[in-house]
């Protein structure tokens, strides 16, 4: 479990091999409908009610693909985003600025390029066309050329893409949507205020938000309003949160008792503790996404893509006003709104607000911003019918392709320039998201390397845990490899689990008052199942340490308040597990094998040459 990659992480690897999954859907989508478009359209319009005594709700099937599976995608949209404001770089409320205003530029400047292509012309009435970022294909192309720009180049994507999703459906909502129902929509806005109360009382029953949230639903449905807003907002209503130390000592608590008496009382007591330390966006998120990524996305994209494509058509869409000002909003209005909201910000704050990559990645984040797929379609086919949905389609096919030639043409570009402004380039000067809460000081903490080393791996460890034994030789490789490295160990005994472990920690202490720490350090991790009393004093003769002061600070504790301290720190860092590790003050997500630790080091290393650590 501990060599699971983060929530964001995962969730960019999941778009990156659904993104294959959705071209594939594409493909199919176009395929059925050149071979039997009569087929295609039937299917699609068969009727599927729903009824409950005499009250009932029929629509179309791709009506149930548009409305209702594709508000779960924008629910888990929505749970990714409160998760990097909770937890992720956005943290850091001034953080939110740029992506807020890059993704508001790059909805209105896409906007403003289709209604002066459009003008004149009855299509201007669909604008709404040309505003969305696709946020599965977007972040799926940005994993597959993820090695040429800077991890942080995800999140501004993300929260950019977020942005417009928001704006969009309330766009949907708002323009889009048929005739309202007043007092349906009244009875929707209701059930969220009730919503809203529910999560203020502190209520954390999962299947009360599932029941408010389905009522929301069917009320807006019923109202006209089209009802995939409702996703987006529950899911950022949705909190984050990293598992406390304390709620896993007392889920370990609960599985002890279990094991000693398994009852079905003690394991639905021990399940209830397991489930509650982890967040509920997380276990969200863990639930859905691959329905969302694997389903339901690729679904909307076989109900809605499909288009009989032929000579007259590609003949009148390359002069369609529908088609080109589709092209040209995505094209050139997204990377033009989002690059140029960031240099503004950037010159009238002087520096103040700046994007937190360099303006190579800020480009190319433009660039895969211009990839308008999934909300494109579902606004085209509420604003066009007929001949204009199709050329709508074929312009929004067409820049989703021209899309990901231009993030081919910058990575390219980007990869021959000199390595020191290439560099400057992709990671940009902005300082980063501080994790760890205790800065090192040489003058107290454990530090095995150069003092002034631009480098400063600190891991919080515990000496009887068989995953810090496993990091140990990983970190000694890195050591050999990196000269410019320096290791801090903290402790963090976990004593719920591993019952030697605060007193092998001790017993490191001890041996630091001789000076022989890491010595010390070193033998534990060589003899991680000899870690008991007499064990240790043999471990102390072996290393050639006064032995009775060895027995004398080990009775005494005198290392407790040192270890208790460590344990301090890493409570304010939001460390409950180990190893946990921070490189330049940055905690390191993920495997934490040589090749991923390696990695970090060297864009850590890039970073300081930008930019120096304090």
């Amino acid at each position: 479990m501990r060599n699971l990659q983060t929530p964001l992480r995962a969730f960019l690897r999941t778009s990156a091999s659904s993104a294959t999954v959705l071209l594939t859907a594409t493909l199919a989508a176009l395929a059925w409908a050149n071979l039997a478009p009569a087929h295609y359209e039937s299917f699609w319009q068969t009727d599927l009610s729903i009824r409950l005594g005499d009250w009932s709700l029929s629509e179309h099937l791709r009506y149930w693909v548009n409305s209702g599976l594709m508000t779960l995608f924008f629910f888990v949209v929505g749970l990714e985003a409160r998760r990097e404001f909770d937890m992720g770089e956005l943290r850091e409320r001034r953080r939110v600025t740029l992506p807020l205003l890059a993704g508001i530029s790059g909805m209105l400047v896409p906007v403003l390029v289709y209604l002066a292509v459009n003008r004149g012309h009855p299509s201007a009435h669909g604008w709404g066309v040309a505003m969305s970022t696709d946020t599965a294909f977007a972040l799926g192309l940005l994993t597959l050329v993820g090695s040429r720009f800077p991890q942080r180049l995800r999140a501004f994507i993300l929260t950019v893409a977020v942005v417009d999703d928001f704006v969009a459906l309330a766009v949907i909502a708002i323009v889009y949507s048929g005739h309202v129902a007043l007092p349906a929509l009244l009875v929707a806005l209701a059930v969220f205020a009730a919503t809203l109360l529910a999560r203020a009382g502190g209520v954390r029953y999962g299947p009360v938000y599932a029941v408010l949230g389905v009522a929301a639903w069917v009320a807006l449905a019923e109202s006209g309003v089209d009802p995939i807003v409702i996703g987006l907002a529950m899911g950022l209503l949705t909190y984050a949160y990293p598992a406390a130390r304390g709620d896993l000592e007392r889920a370990s608590d609960l599985f002890v008792s279990f094991r000693e008496q398994p009852t079905p009382e003690l394991e639905r007591l021990a399940r209830l503790g397991l489930t509650s330390a982890i967040s509920p966006n997380e276990r969200l998120q863990k639930l859905f996404h691959p329905w969302t990524s694997y389903v339901i996305v690729p679904l909307f994209a076989l109900a809605n893509a499909g288009i009989a494509i032929n000579p007259d058509l590609l003949a009148r869409a390359a002069s369609s006003p529908i088609t080109l000002g589709v092209l040209f909003s995505y094209l050139l209005g997204k990377p033009i709104g989002i690059i140029g909201a960031s240099w503004l910000a950037s010159r009238v704050s002087r520096g103040r607000v700046r994007p937190p990559v360099g303006w190579a990645a800020v480009t190319a984040g433009g660039t895969i911003a211009g990839i308008g797929f999934t909300v494109s379609l579902l606004i085209a086919t509420l604003a066009f019918q007929g001949e204009q949905l199709d050329e709508a389609k074929i312009g929004i096919l067409a820049a989703v392709l021209c899309a990901c030639l231009a993030t081919g043409v910058v990575a390219l570009v980007t990869a021959l320039l000199p390595p020191r402004l290439r560099t400057r380039a992709l990671l940009g000067t902005s300082e980063s998201v501080i994790d760890l809460a205790a800065p090192v000081d040489p003058e107290r903490d454990h530090v095995r390397g150069p003092l002034d080393a631009p480098i400063t791996l600190v891991e919080y460890g515990d000496f009887e845990c068989p995953y810090c034994g496993q990091g140990e030789q990983v970190v000694r490789d890195l050591l050999a490899d990196f000269g410019d490295v320096r290791y801090v160990w903290r402790h963090l005994p976990l004593n719920d689990v591993h019952p030697a472990a605060q007193l092998a920690a001790e017993a490191a202490e001890a041996a630091a008052e001789q000076g022989a720490f890491w010595a010390m350090h070193d033998h534990l991790f060589d003899h991680q199942d000899k870690l008991g009393m007499a064990d240790l004093i043999r471990h102390a003769e072996h290393l050639g340490l006064d032995v009775e002061r060895f027995r004398r600070s080990l009775r005494l504790r005198t290392g407790a308040a040192r270890i208790a301290e460590d344990v301090d720190s890493a409570d304010l860092s939001g460390v409950s597990g180990t190893p946990t590790f921070f490189i330049n003050g940055r905690r390191h997500h993920g495997a934490y094998d040589i090749a991923a630790l390696s990695s970090a080091v060297r864009v850590a290393r890039a970073r300081a040459t930008i930019h120096p650590e304090p």
